[in-house]
């Protein structure tokens, strides 16, 4: 599905380099349900972003479903993301003037789908997060679970091959968080490509591979042993 080649993102401070990402390689392959692991500053955001295309990098090479994202026009890049990818932020990112139905049906506005099949796409997510009667709520009527849904349910509504989740859990409690996590297995044995970025170490072992990152290099990796 992606592939980096040997990246680099550094930024200038005092007129040295610092780097977010140092020489990182890595392949993912479709249907993949990877964990980032790392201390706060190791880079897992920052590859994240690459990833998902909102970030550039200054040196290396990215190819996402085969096309070289390091060569292409930003325009495409934007095309790619859009069609592709689902990203799932810790701080939620809901618009709080929107409600809950209105959230989940910015995406497709973007891509200008048509008002029958948006209803439809809508009616059919929120069925299926248990969340119909939230749809007229606004995020600030809703708790960090359900925010963290309304979230995921965005992310999903488009439909991505691959979802990024950065710390998707983070300000849940336990038993919040474990439903968030079931809910990505789900959709992983679907056939959703998944990475997602995080501290704890029961929700990597959600992933087949985990990838442990130290100041923006991989410093060990550990497969699912079947």
């Amino acid at each position: 599905m992606l592939e980096l080649n040997h990246i680099y993102k550094w930024v200038k401070a005092g007129g040295r380099r610092i780097f977010l990402l140092n020489d990182l390689s890595l392949k993912v392959e479709s249907g993949e349900f990877i964990s980032i692991m790392g201390p706060s500053g190791s880079g897992k955001s920052t590859l994240l972003n690459v990833i998902g295309m909102l970030d550039d990098f200054n040196e290396g090479e990215y190819y996402f479903l085969e096309e070289p994202v390091h060569t292409i026009k930003e325009k495409q890049r934007a095309n790619l993301y859009k069609e592709n990818i689902g990203f799932v932020f810790q701080a939620y990112h809901l618009i709080d003037e929107l409600t809950v139905y209105e959230n989940i049906e910015t995406p497709l506005l973007y891509k200008n789908v048509k008002s029958s099949e948006r209803k439809a796409l809508v009616a059919d997510i929120l069925d299926r997060f248990n969340i119909v009667g939230k749809k007229d709520l606004f995020p600030a009527q809703l708790s960090g679970g359900q925010q963290q849904l309304v979230g995921i349910a965005r992310a999903l509504i488009t439909k991505p091959k691959l979802i990024l989740a950065d710390e998707p859990t983070g300000n849940l409690n336990s038993k919040q968080g474990e439903e968030i996590m079931e809910l990505f297995k789900e959709l992983n044995e679907e056939g959703v490509t998944i990475i997602q970025a995080t501290h704890s170490e029961n929700n990597a072992e959600y992933g087949s591979r985990i990838i442990h990152l130290l100041d923006g290099s991989m410093v060990r990796e550990k497969s699912e042993t079947i």
